[in-house]
C-alpha cells in the first residue's frame, strides 16, 4: 500500500499558472459504441493490401534510432503534394496544433496580438492565450460571412502579429468571399503583420489559396493530413517564403515528428489516388446529406466546403442527447459562440452512417 503524500499538494498547485488553473482542458468525447460523427474524420480506412503493405514498411523501421532524413523526403513529397511555389519553404508539425503553437511562441513579441474571425478553430485563442498574447475575435454576420468593415478596422486598430483566415472555417464549413479574404491579406500586410490561411479541410472545399501564395511575402499556408485521411498520425505542414518559415521553424523541438508518422505519411502520399478517391466519396456524401437535412422540418443547415455540415434546430441540447442515446455521437457547438445559439456540427460519414444519422436527428428534433 502507498503511503499518503505527507504535505499537502496545495503549495505545488500554486506554481501553476491562475490562468491555466481555471481553464477547462480540451474535451475530447467518449466515442466506444457510437457511430462516431463528431471529429471530422474520414470515415474509411485502408484497404486490406495497403494495410498489409504498411505494417510491413513500419515493422521494419528503425525504432531504436532518432528520426533522421525521411522527414526531409517528407517535406519534399508534401512540397510536390501540394505544388508549393518556388523559393517557398515547408515545416513539419505534430498536427495544426503544434503549428499554431510555435507561431505564438515565435511571434511573442511585447504587446503581440493574434487576431481571427470568430466563431473558428479553438486552439488559435487557446495558444496565444497560453503564449500570453491578446487574441482578438471579430464576430461573423449571421450567416458566418466574414465582417469586412469589423475586420479590417480591428486590423487598423489591433495591428496584429498574426491573422488566422480558415479556408473553410471550422466549425461553419464554409468558405468565404475570395475578394474580401484579399483585402484582408493586403490590410494585414499593409502595417506588418502575418496572415496564416488554414486549409485543413481543402480535400473537400472547391478551392485554395495555393495559386495565390506567391503573390504575398508574409502569407503563409497551413494544411494537415488528419482530415486527408491520417488524423491518427498527427501530422501538420506549412508553408511559406523560405526566410519566414526559417525563423518559426528555430522554435520547433527537434524530432516532433516520430519515424512512424513520418513513413505512414509518405505511404499515403505515395498512394494518394486512394484518399482522392475517399474525399471523391465524401464530397459525393456530403451533397446527399445536404439534400436529405432539407427534407426535416425545423432544420436550417448552411452550405458546406468541408466534411462537416452545420445546421441549426430548435433545442440543440435535447437533440444530441436525443442522438446519443440512439447511438449516434455529433458535436454540440451551440455554447461555443452566441452566432452558434442551437447549433449543431455533424461529419460527413458513410452511406450507412449518415443515414443512421438522418434518422437518429428526425427522431430527436
Amino acid at each position: 500500500m502507498t503511503a499518503a503524500p505527507s504535505e499537502s499538494p496545495r503549495p505545488s498547485l500554486e506554481r501553476i499558472r491562475d490562468d491555466v488553473r481555471s481553464m477547462h482542458g480540451y474535451a475530447v468525447q467518449d466515442a466506444r459504441g457510437f457511430i462516431k460523427l463528431d471529429a471530422m474524420e474520414n470515415p474509411f480506412g485502408l484497404p486490406p493490401a495497403l494495410q498489409t503493405e504498411l505494417g510491413a514498411r513500419l515493422g521494419a523501421l528503425a525504432l531504436n534510432r532518432y528520426p533522421g532524413e525521411r522527414g526531409a523526403d517528407l517535406r519534399r513529397a508534401l512540397a510536390a503534394h501540394a505544388q508549393m511555389p518556388e523559393g517557398f519553404e515547408l515545416m513539419l508539425g505534430n498536427g495544426s496544433d503544434e503549428l499554431i503553437s510555435l507561431l505564438a511562441i515565435a511571434c511573442d513579441l511585447p504587446g503581440a496580438t493574434v487576431l481571427a474571425p470568430v466563431p473558428g478553430f479553438v486552439m488559435y485563442a487557446m495558444s496565444a492565450k497560453l503564449q500570453g498574447l491578446k487574441f482578438v475575435g471579430v464576430p461573423l454576420t449571421a450567416d458566418f460571412e466574414l465582417d469586412e468593415a469589423a475586420m479590417l478596422a480591428a486590423v487598423a486598430r489591433e495591428k496584429p502579429s498574426i491573422v488566422y483566415l480558415a479556408y473553410p472555417n471550422n466549425p461553419t464549413a464554409n468558405l468565404w468571399d475570395d475578394a474580401v479574404v484579399e483585402r484582408i491579406v493586403e490590410a494585414q500586410g499593409a502595417q506588418g503583420g502575418l496572415v496564416v490561411i488554414d486549409e485543413a479541410y481543402q480535400p473537400f472545399a472547391a478551392r485554395s489559396y495555393i495559386d495565390r501564395l506567391a503573390r504575398h511575402g508574409h502569407v503563409l499556408l497551413m494544411r494537415t493530413l488528419s482530415k486527408f485521411g491520417l488524423a491518427g498520425i498527427r501530422l501538420g505542414y506549412m508553408m511559406g517564403p523560405a526566410a519566414l518559415v526559417a525563423e518559426i521553424d528555430k522554435v520547433r523541438p527537434p524530432y516532433n515528428i516520430s519515424v512512424l508518422n513520418c513513413e505512414c505519411a509518405l505511404f499515403a502520399l505515395e498512394h494518394a489516388d486512394v484518399f482522392e478517391a475517399q474525399a471523391r466519396q465524401i464530397r459525393e456524401e456530403r451533397e446527399r446529406l445536404l439534400t436529405g437535412l432539407g427534407r426535416l422540418p425545423g432544420v436550417k443547415t448552411w452550405p458546406s466546403d468541408a466534411n462537416m455540415i452545420l445546421l441549426r434546430v430548435h433545442d440543440a441540447a435535447k437533440t444530441f442527447e436525443g442522438m446519443k442515446a440512439r447511438g449516434v455521437l455529433v458535436k454540440n457547438v451551440s455554447k461555443m459562440h452566441e452566432l452558434l445559439a442551437n447549433c449543431m456540427r455533424l461529419t460527413v460519414g458513410t452511406a450507412d452512417e449518415n443515414a443512421r444519422m438522418l434518422a437518429a436527428l428526425e427522431a430527436s428534433l
